[in-house]
């Protein structure tokens, strides 16, 4: 065999590898993406269900808390605009601006839930009623389960990006429009205060 031939084959031995590995590159980068949209669609069914326990929650506690009219119509508007959110979020997991209107949408719902559950305490009625203790329930688990969906799609979203930034896939996530992924952040107000104890 000749020099030209075994160089030949040399280079072509090495482009034969580097297709391979380009080709595996941009299948684990697609691979992640779907991975941290999977887990945003799990989020998003447990935001479903948490937005359609609201109006229940709100028509039981409405004959009890009359005089409360303000908070009610806080809870409804603040659901109506988690839902929105979560529509755009929908159409755009992973995407900045989507994951943080959606974090800040819930923010504002989790907020005006905590005025209508405590407003729920002056009412013993209200707070006895078996309809509001299987919603509070209820909702009390469907936030458990956002909790559990989040943190699966934070990770999905962590892995994706890692996988994105790291050499050389980072040539490749930018040659074929991989963009960095958000994750999905929601303030837990008992999370940034500590816990007040009296004895």
């Amino acid at each position: 065999m000749s020099t030209g031939a075994i160089i030949g084959i040399v280079i072509g031995v090495i482009v034969l590898l580097l297709i391979i590995m380009a080709i595996s590159i941009y299948n684990g980068l697609v691979k992640r993406r779907n991975a941290y949209q999977n887990a945003f669609a799990q989020i998003d069914v447990q935001l479903t269900r948490r937005h359609d326990l609201i109006p229940n929650l709100v028509e039981t506690a409405k004959g009890y808390i009359k005089h409360e009219r303000q908070t009610l119509e806080a809870v409804i508007a603040a659901r109506q605009g988690a839902v929105q959110a979560q529509q755009y979020a929908r159409t755009n997991p992973g995407d900045p601006q989507a994951m943080q209107h959606l974090g800040q949408q819930e923010n504002m719902l989790t907020q005006t839930l905590g005025r209508l559950f405590a407003l729920q305490e002056s009412y013993p009625d209200l707070k006895a009623n078996q309809n509001m203790m299987q919603l509070s329930e209820e909702l009390t688990s469907t936030e458990n389960r956002v909790a559990f969906a989040r943190q699966a799609y934070n990770d999905s979203v962590m892995a994706y990006n890692n996988k994105r930034e790291v050499f050389p896939s980072n040539i490749f996530a930018g040659m074929f429009g991989f963009k960095p992924a958000a994750l999905l952040e929601v303030e837990r107000p008992e999370m940034r205060q500590a816990p007040q104890i009296s004895f």
